[in-house]
């Protein structure tokens, strides 16, 4: 049963309580908290957990993109580079997309305007894979109705498709004359601030990874010994303090001390 009260402030609360459950929300209009009155007890019949009404309020993807982030941030685990890149990506693709439109053959077609701006079968798998952590995620700690099983339909497809798989091998390396043109083409480019000349050639040197290299600081650096510490080093299960010393030394015709 639902019981409303006006409040000063003009505004209406609804407190619901059902079947041993309890819940409360404020609204500025009557109307308002009455569907939203109906609808918690409706869940609540259904035994699946009432939704608060600001979660309840979320309909298109991109919504649900900054609820994800929202929640992420509160615990600590902000999405790093990569995922926050790719989740930049989909809402800009997908974000104004209602939910209940986000079904298989959206998702397909997503797939196929990925590909065909140069998005490889990797890249594309990575892509699926977190559009169903976004709608997981909202269905599993906020209780959403949004259902996943569109996106394994989709990934099904597209991997029959020859869109979403593994990654192209790579089947040679960058010859010493592309390198050489490559740094040549930033050294010599007077407007360019950031060394990049010299990051490619430390990278070559070290094999650290971009963010590695530019999240270094002076501290990580021992002198005496010549050793770098690499925070955070990529691994395929967890980065987080995963931290390694390297040796820099020249040992690929580049000097990673120079």
């Amino acid at each position: 049963m639902a019981t409303y009260t006006k409040l000063s402030s003009g505004s209406w609360r609804v407190q619901v309580r059902r079947k041993g459950r309890y819940i409360s929300e404020t609204f500025l209009r009557r109307d308002d908290a009455r569907r939203w009155a109906t609808e918690t007890e409706r869940q609540v019949d259904r035994g699946e957990t009432p939704t608060k009404s600001r979660i309840a309020r979320l309909k298109t993807f991109g919504e649900l993109i900054e609820l994800h982030i929202d929640d992420m941030c509160d615990v600590g685990k902000s999405p790093r580079r990569s995922k926050a890149a790719a989740l930049a990506m989909l809402k800009r693709h997908l974000g104004k997309c209602n939910v209940a439109a986000l079904d298989r053959e959206r998702l397909i077609r997503f797939g196929r305007d990925r590909a065909a701006q140069g998005a490889g079968p990797m890249t594309l798998g990575i892509d699926i894979g977190f559009i169903k952590l976004v709608l997981s995620h909202a269905a599993a700690v906020h209780g959403l109705p949004v259902k996943v099983e569109p996106v394994d339909l989709a990934r099904i497809a597209l991997k029959r498709l020859g869109l979403v798989g593994k990654g192209f091998e790579r089947d040679r390396r960058p010859t010493q004359n592309e390198l050489d043109r490559l740094i040549a083409h930033f050294d010599l480019n007077p407007l360019q601030i950031a060394p990049v000349g010299r990051i490619i050639r430390f990278a070559i040197a070290t094999a650290m990874r971009q963010e590695e290299i530019c999240s270094a600081r002076w501290s990580d650096l021992e002198n005496r010994t010549r050793m770098l510490l690499i925070r955070d080093r990529k691994d395929p299960r967890n980065k987080k303090g995963n931290n390694q010393r390297i040796p820099l030394f020249a040992a690929t015709g580049y000097d990673a001390w120079a």
